[in-house]
């Protein structure tokens, strides 16, 4: 597996000098933030990244995300030229040596959390989602917002766009995403990437909103819809691990020649719906880590890895879910963990076997 760590730019606080010091890291997974959704992004830009990355001895092979309007989403009338753009996008990323893209098809709100600062009883924090908080915060009843909702949106833009959605339906949505998947993954075969959806965050359906990246059965019919490998998975253990019903373990063997990309991160059920973000070790939560690995490996994955969210500790600030010390950490852990996989697999090197 490859080991990485996402970064936000020059912007973020977390260097690449100290991101390279972490063991193993081989590259960063990040993105082009100086254009809006629908824009090609230039190839001086990609570049800039690309040589960020590597004069500071990093890969830079995994763009987390390439975002998708939400006029390709709800199917407006420029759908069709903004997935162009994005079938552009695609062949400009490929010929920079990016060989994965992370997106997602969620409308309207990437992730949702009802708290950023949720008080573990070890003493950091973390996110955390509840969902009787977060439905009384109806965005079309109230005017408070919610951790994940894009507030660049009026009240009455949000309120036309979960509209449009409520019209559409799951199955307008499936039609629309079946749409995007046939004109661009053509283009990502030729390009030499591999696109990997990301799940729903959390997997189910919010404020009357469609969501159909949640389960297994819905799983089978987006890989179905263009049995390609270049249309793949983004597996966020975290983001599928909410829902009780997905056995993890399972659909990491099962899908293992599909995921490209592997967010590893541990949450904690405390309630159906419920649930806080916690350290990375299996024992420290509710998701079998060690049986995600194993069950991956056993199928033969290798690919891109990253430790996903971490808690604050040791007094750090910044983006939330997204600082330096847990997530170093977790990639640690993970590191281990592979390793221990592998030589309880193996008996020694992988590739002699």
């Amino acid at each position: 597996m490859k080991l990485t760590f996402r970064w936000y730019g020059e912007k973020d606080p977390i260097t690449l000098e100290k991101i390279k010091q972490i063991p193993k890291m081989s590259g960063i997974v990040s993105a082009v933030y100086s254009f809006s959704p629908g824009e090609v992004w230039s190839y001086e830009s990609i570049a800039q990244l690309k040589e960020s990355a590597n004069n500071a001895s990093l890969d830079f092979e995994v763009v987390e995300s390439v975002p998708v309007p939400e006029e390709i989403k709800y199917g407006g009338e420029n759908a069709p030229t903004l997935i162009e753009n994005y079938c552009e996008n695609i062949r400009r990323l490929g010929k920079a040596g990016v060989r994965c893209i992370c997106y997602n098809f969620m409308p309207v709100f990437d992730w949702l959390r009802s708290e950023l600062e949720h008080k573990n009883s070890d003493g950091s924090n973390s996110l955390a989602y509840n969902e009787d908080t977060v439905l009384s915060m109806d965005p079309l009843k109230s005017e408070l917002s919610l951790p994940g909702w894009d507030e660049s949106y009026t009240k009455n833009e949000l309120k036309s766009l979960i509209e449009k959605y409520k019209e559409i339906g799951e199955e307008g949505l499936w039609k629309n995403i079946e749409n995007f998947l046939k004109a661009v993954i053509p283009v990502a075969e030729q390009a030499g990437v591999n696109m990997a959806i990301h799940p729903d965050d959390p997997p189910w359906g919010i404020f009357g909103l469609p969501r159909i990246i949640t389960c297994e059965k819905n799983i089978d019919r987006f890989l179905n819809i263009v049995p390609s490998k270049a249309n793949g998975l983004t597996f966020c253990t975290g983001s599928l691990g909410a829902s009780k019903d997905n056995d993890l373990v399972k659909m990491a063997g099962k899908y293992a020649d599909r995921i490209h990309f592997l967010h590893l991160r541990n949450i904690l059920i405390t309630d159906d719906r419920e649930f806080c973000e916690v350290a990375h070790p299996t024992d420290c939560g509710s998701i079998d880590m060690f049986g995600i690995v194993k069950a991956l490996l056993e199928k033969g994955f290798d690919g891109y890895v990253r430790p996903d969210h971490g808690r604050m500790i040791w007094g750090e600030r910044g983006k939330y879910g997204y600082g330096l010390y847990d997530r170093a950490l977790g990639a640690a852990y993970i590191v281990g963990l592979f390793e221990g996989v592998e030589k309880m697999l193996y008996g020694g090197d992988k590739n002699d076997k």
